[in-house]
């Protein structure tokens, strides 16, 4: 008999070599019709997998997002099946579940699919699915999986098999589909109900540009057919609210490709949004003890090699410059933290100088594949809003306490109130791919666990998700449409300072370490903005906003007094610009309401007699006449108030 501990603490006991699916039946038969998986000990298994040893039992239903991720990974193996049936010979490299839904990569040799195939894949899915076919799974040895690919002709499982032990290769089948894949799957295709397949894009074998071009096929599926109706509904709304849709809209940025690729141009209403975020945050570390700092932007390899950048990223990360005199190595910065180590040695430090802490907006470049670039959420040069914590061990705690703060009032002040705080550790079976003693990893880990706990913050824990060179807490928001973005992130480093040789003098004069925080609210400028951009759907708060107020004159014979008000507006710290566009009034009311402008006033001779103006919101119309000091004053006051109380 085995022990099998539930998430409320009871123990159950079963015979060795139950399953997790036997025991959601024991417990209801309602309940196992739902369970798609199953955390055994923490790992997430296959309800259909014996369970032969003592254990905790977490049951996984659609709710939960381990579940979601093996339902979706068990219909790119249904779609995998769909594609070989219309397509004999297809071949196959990856299908995994992505954030949502999932994607197979495959070969389709000299035939193509575009999309008008979609439908007729999906309605095989569909049909496959009906069999409800069983996900079954076996473990294979290395010869006898290679031989399988072997005649199958399958390069790129026997590629994938290269890396794989024997003892450690498992085979899933579901229906007439056989695939290389550790697992774990749903317990059979009939709890797949809906499906759509959302597109198709290429995709370079291993991400490698050297090797070939793969067709890569997204799709999401559902146990209900209203979710599906539900997620298309959601999606034509984040259509509306693409940020590279509304970086064009609204005149905010822009691409070249003769600039280049992934390099983003900032056009003057962008700049303005970025500088006010850049100042609004500036305020908020000035306020906290921050000192400015600025870096280059190249930097020497040796530098990279240092800080163990070089060793753990080299090419993928790094890019040389051609330099002036031979044998000197220089590459383009793609991170801000060895430069600050830099800074920090180059004074003597004492007690009393920590906790040190410098900032820096620094520009770092990093080479991204074409296929990978999107908009500004995925670039080659890129602005994090850098900083550098420099501290004794028993400031960890605390200041690390306060950079959560920082982060926090980032976010209400921006309107992310939904928010959930990650904790990335070390993967707990691989930790040759991180630097530093255990002892100096586990206080670390401990310092990020003790912050969030103590400042009450909800928070997932996720191995194998840190840093190389330290844990960290990341922020995982969620939008006005539900969807999860990663902004923010905190990370406790004692390596840096190690390999850089970092010192201070302590109270009783002996040399000592400082440990090293890593922190940038925005994670950068050019995510965050365009996340933010699609939270708000390009409706920027008003404090924000790069144009709070536009002018409308009736005709040119208002334009004089139109100046005067605008005049008013700058001298209240208020941003304002005219439309003297020689257009009917209606016509310049809607091209302000297209470019989301929050407020529009229009003047003409009533208004220009009495000295007032007629107020339009955004989206709501017309407001009535005020006095332009009155105007003044309701637009200083709601700037006040969305940044008032943020901050604890």
């Amino acid at each position: 008999m085995i022990k099998i501990t539930l998430p409320d603490g009871s123990v159950r006991e079963y015979a060795a070599g139950t399953t997790s699916g036997e025991v959601a039946r024991s417990i209801s038969e309602g309940l196992a019709r739902k369970v798609m998986a199953a955390e055994v000990n923490g790992e997430v298994w296959d309800t259909a997998r014996p369970i032969n040893n003592d254990a905790t039992l977490r049951l996984l239903t659609w709710d939960d997002t381990n579940a979601k991720s093996t339902f979706w990974h068990s219909s790119a193996h249904l779609m995998a099946e769909a594609l070989e049936a219309l397509y004999p010979g297809t071949k196959f490299g990856i299908g995994p579940a992505i954030e949502s839904g999932f994607y197979y990569d495959i070969d389709l040799g000299d035939r193509t699919i575009g999309d008008e195939d979609l439908k007729k894949i999906e309605d095989k899915m569909k049909e496959l699915a009906k069999t409800n076919s069983a996900y079954v799974r076996q473990d294979m040895p290395k010869d006898k999986a290679i031989a399988y690919f072997t005649e199958k002709g399958d390069q790129y499982k026997l590629e994938l098999l290269e890396g794989l032990e024997d003892g450690s290769i498992t085979f899933y089948t579901q229906g007439n589909f056989t695939d290389l894949c550790r697992g774990p799957h749903i317990p059979s295709t009939g709890a797949i109900k809906a499906v759509k397949l959302t597109n198709i894009a290429g995709a370079y074998w291993r991400g490698n540009e050297k090797n070939k071009m793969l067709t890569r096929i997204y799709g999401i599926t559902f146990p209900q057919q209203k979710e599906l109706d539900e997620y298309l509904v959601l999606l034509e709304e984040a259509k509306k609210r693409d940020h590279r849709k509304l970086g064009k809209e609204l005149e905010l940025f822009t691409f070249s490709e003769k600039v280049g690729s992934g390099l983003p141009m900032w056009l003057p209403k962008g700049a303005m949004l970025r500088e006010r975020l850049q100042q609004f945050l500036q305020r908020a570390q000035i306020e906290t003890g921050y000192l400015p700092v600025m870096t280059p932007h190249i930097g020497s390899k040796q530098l990279y090699v240092t800080s163990g950048h070089w060793e753990k990223y080299g090419k993928d990360s790094f890019r040389p410059i051609s330099t002036p005199q031979e044998g000197e190595e220089f590459m383009l910065k793609p991170m801000n933290c060895p430069h600050h180590c830099e800074i920090y040695k180059s004074s003597p430090r004492s007690y009393k100088d920590l906790p040190l802490r410098l900032a820096e907006f620094g520009t770092v470049y990093r080479y991204e594949q074409r296929g990978e670039l999107h908009g500004l959420t995925r670039v080659r040069g890129f602005t994090q809003d850098d900083a550098h914590l420099f501290c004794m061990p028993e400031q960890v705690l605390n200041e690390f306490k306060k950079v959560i703060d920082l982060v926090l009032y980032v976010f209400e002040s921006l309107g992310f109130t939904e928010y959930t705080a990650q904790i990335s550790l070390r993967d707990q079976e691989d930790r040759s791919k991180y630097i530093g003693s255990d002892e100096n990893w586990a206080i670390a880990e401990q310092a990020i666990i003790d912050a969030a706990r103590d400042k009450g913050l909800k928070t997932v824990t996720e191995y194998g998700e840190a840093a190389f060179y330290g844990p960290k807490l990341d922020f995982m928001v969620r939008d006005a449409i539900g969807r999860k973005w990663q902004l923010g992130t905190i990370q406790v480093d004692y390596n840096l300072p190690e390999r850089f040789e970092l010192e201070y003098v302590d109270v009783d004069n002996t040399r000592k370490r400082p440990v090293m925080i890593h922190r940038a609210p925005f994670g950068s400028m050019e995510r965050f903005i365009a996340v933010l951009l699609e939270h708000c759907g390009g409706n920027l708060p008003l404090w924000l906003a790069p144009l709070q107020v536009m002018i409308l004159p009736i005709s040119d014979k208002y334009s004089e007094y139109a100046h005067s008000v605008a005049a008013k507006l700058k001298a209240a710290d208020i941003r304002a610009e005219l439309d003297e566009r020689s257009e009917k009034i209606g016509r310049k009311i809607r091209d302000t309401e297209l470019m989301k402008t929050p407020y529009m006033l229009i003047v003409g001779e009533k208004e220009a007699a009495e000295g007032t103006v007629s107020v339009r919101k955004h989206g709501e119309g017309d407001k009535g006449a005020v006095s332009i000091d009155d105007f003044c004053t309701e637009i200083r006051g709601i700037v006040a108030e969305q940044l008032r109380g943020k901050r604890n």
